[in-house]
């Protein structure tokens, strides 16, 4: 798990489990926490007095605030940061609950639509939150198959085709008129030389190529370098009208719709997390790096196979979203689905332990 690391005052023992209580308190029932209500529920095994004491130096040191005249605290930022650096427990969700959601995914074709739906909605059912999931997609794109089509005179439709599924199009003039049969020819040039290359790679092979060939090489090369600077095409949405009503302001929610349907938004967002696969992060307000978002956190984490293929899954809700349940959740989804991958890719690897199977040259 991963969380920004603001240098944050040291507790003792005591102030930590007075400030782990209330995130906990107030993260399952967003009113003030009182010391009293403290002394009475949370078995700290000291008194009322004692915990105001220490409740006020939580205060001091930006962990909790007071608000108006109320004598029961809320955690601030800080105080939900220092909670999910220092105290929160990183355990698993339920067994129970965890064969739940495997089964769940277990009914479900992988990596079809379905299956990102799914996600998302068990996210959103399961922490009680908005959620999202992007499909798996390849780090870098590869060339599939290309179509080369004559439209009228000089026009021509370009159709390629990437590993994974992707497909773009574009029109295109040539600097004259060429029949069908030709244009078919060149296409099966370019097929054969950039087959399974990246943009970089078909960008180096399209040097030796003349005429119309280096021509229609040069705009594949643009779509692919195209599709790996903008690979975020779906988003899987779920849960967002019934969180709506748990932000405390109207513009906690206007930023929760803002992730959700503003797409540079979103696509600044991700472009932070880390690549490690499986990795929790937590961002709690925004962060100091998205003012926009200080009433928003967020729970994220890649899924997929190192060096091939990832997507994203996350969980969006109020600043006091539950971090427990929110993480867990998201870690363990995150681990399905990347097993999910693992195993979809070693069955398409081609066997190399077989005297039989036919060797290609590089």
């Amino acid at each position: 798990m991963h969380i920004d690391d603001p240098q944050l005052p040291e507790l003792t023992r005591r102030q930590e489990d007075i400030l782990s209580h209330i995130v906990r308190a107030y993260t399952t029932n967003p009113e003030p926490v009182s010391s009293k209500s403290l002394a009475e529920n949370a078995a700290l095994n000291v008194s009322s007095a004692t915990i105001r004491n220490e409740m006020a130096v939580l205060e001091e040191l930006g962990y909790v605030i007071a608000p108006h005249t109320s004598a029961g605290r809320v955690p601030t930022e800080n105080g939900y940061r220092y909670f999910v650096k220092r105290l929160i427990n990183n355990g698993d969700l339920l067994p129970a609950e965890q064969t739940h959601i495997a089964e769940t995914f277990q009914d479900t074709p992988l990596a079809t639509e379905q299956w990102m739906r799914r996600a998302a909605l068990i996210l959103a059912r399961t922490v009680n939150s908005a959620a999202l999931v992007t499909p798996p997609i390849a780090e870098t794109n590869r060339f599939k198959h290309l179509e080369v089509i004559s439209i009228q005179g000089r026009l021509v439709l370009i159709v390629l085709v990437l590993h994974g599924g992707a497909v773009q199009q574009q029109m295109h003039n040539l600097s004259e008129p060429i029949p069908q049969t030709q244009l078919s020819e060149v296409a099966s040039r370019v097929n054969t030389l950039f087959m399974d290359l990246n943009a970089n790679q078909a960008r180096m092979k399209s040097i030796q190529l003349q005429m119309l060939d280096r021509e229609i090489a040069d705009v594949i090369v643009d779509l692919m370098e195209k599709s790996d600077n903008n690979p975020l095409r779906f988003i899987y949405r779920e849960g967002l009208s019934e969180v709506m009503g748990s932000f405390q302001s109207s513009a906690g929610a206007q930023q929760a719709v803002r992730v959700f349907e503003e797409r540079p938004v979103l696509n600044m967002i991700l472009s932070e997390l880390s690549p490690t696969i499986n990795r929790v992060e937590v961002v709690i307000g925004g962060e100091g790096r998205w003012s926009e978002l200080n009433h928003v956190s967020m729970v994220f984490s890649r899924y997929g196979i190192p060096g091939q293929i990832s997507g994203a899954l996350g969980v969006l809700g109020p600043v006091y979203i539950n971090y427990d349940r929110a993480i867990s959740t998201v870690r363990y989804v995150s681990e399905l689905m990347t097993d999910a991958l693992e195993h979809i890719y070693a069955k398409d690897k081609p066997s190399e332990t077989t005297d039989e199977t036919p060797t290609s040259e590089q």
